[in-house]
């Protein structure tokens, strides 16, 4: 049976008026006239066969008016969501991540995916910061953490630990705990400041070495240049293993044998439920835990 509905440009003159109480804000929200809301509002009234507005000094809602304002809001919602669904369907799958996961784990990865999945565009926007799944049209995320994130599907990536390694001229140098402790000592205080990561002196009380003020540190404000800075020799970094995985497997950087420490914290795949069943979501997540479990297999 076909609807009996009014117009649309009605309902939504009536809803932005009915909400603001106010013709003239309605028509700035519009981008149209105070007349034209008006001349939309009389249309639907006389299809309503309804007063929908007390007018007089301030503009008052009618019983009626009262009664529909919710569910005409509700269903501009409803709308708008189911707008912003189809659009995320026919355009890119958007995934955020911090950078260095980005750059060092994440896409040295991604030709794969794309020769999967060649009708999937993936954008990726790296970024530290956590993205508003309510106001930003992203539909997926890498978090670093425990894993505790209530409200999103989360499958955790990575069992990280942390190791020291070294560009290969500077670990062949390194007989033992003593001569480490003598090197450039790499440290991202980013990490070290936030405590999700320990210091040097800290790593090496945890091995049995007491050390004194004489550690020779460089500092760095990001993970990713704390590592970069390994890979040119200049000293020895403490690392997650995730992130020096391809630097390891290429030879760039040899992980030390002194002992590596285990840690709570991991990467972690979120998104909100209701775009976790779509088939380019299912496809995205099934790839990324493949990776991951690849990777787990290969340590």
């Amino acid at each position: 049976m076909p609807r009996k509905l009014p117009s649309l440009n009605a309902l939504k003159a009536f809803e932005a008026a009915a909400r603001h109480l106010s013709f003239v804000r309605a028509a700035d929200e519009l981008c149209v006239t105070p007349a034209a809301i008006s001349q939309q509002i009389k249309l639907l009234e006389d299809h309503l066969g309804t007063s929908l507005f007390r007018r007089g000094k301030t503009l008052r809602l009618s019983d009626a008016a009262s009664d529909m304002l919710p569910l005409v809001s509700e269903a501009f919602d409803r709308l708008e969501q189911a707008v912003k669904i189809a659009k995320r369907e026919s355009g890119a799958f958007v995934v955020s991540a911090p950078p260095t996961f980005a750059s060092r784990w994440l896409i040295p990865r991604l030709e794969d995916f794309n020769s999967r999945s060649p009708g999937i565009e993936l954008r990726l926007l790296a970024t530290r910061r956590l993205v508003d799944f309510g106001t930003e049209d992203v539909d997926a995320a890498i978090r670093f953490g425990k894993g505790s994130y209530p409200g999103l599907r989360t499958d955790r990536l990575t069992e990280e630990r942390i190791v020291p390694v070294a560009s290969p001229r500077l670990a062949a140098t390194i007989g033992n705990v003593s001569d480490l402790a003598a090197c450039a000592l790499l440290e991202d205080e980013r990490h070290t400041s936030n405590g999700a990561f320990p210091d040097w002196k800290t790593w090496l009380a945890s091995i049995g070495w007491n050390a004194g003020s004489e550690l020779k540190i460089r500092r760095f404000g990001d993970s990713g240049l704390t590592i970069q800075a390994a890979v040119a020799g200049m000293g020895v970094a403490l690392a997650w293993l995730s992130l020096v995985e391809e630097d390891l497997k290429s030879g760039r950087l040899v992980k030390l044998p002194e002992g590596s420490m285990p840690s709570e914290l991991g990467y972690h795949l979120v998104m909100p439920e209701n775009r976790a069943h779509s088939e380019k979501a299912g496809l995205f997540r099934a790839w990324l835990l493949e990776q991951a479990g690849q990777d787990k297999m290969d340590g």
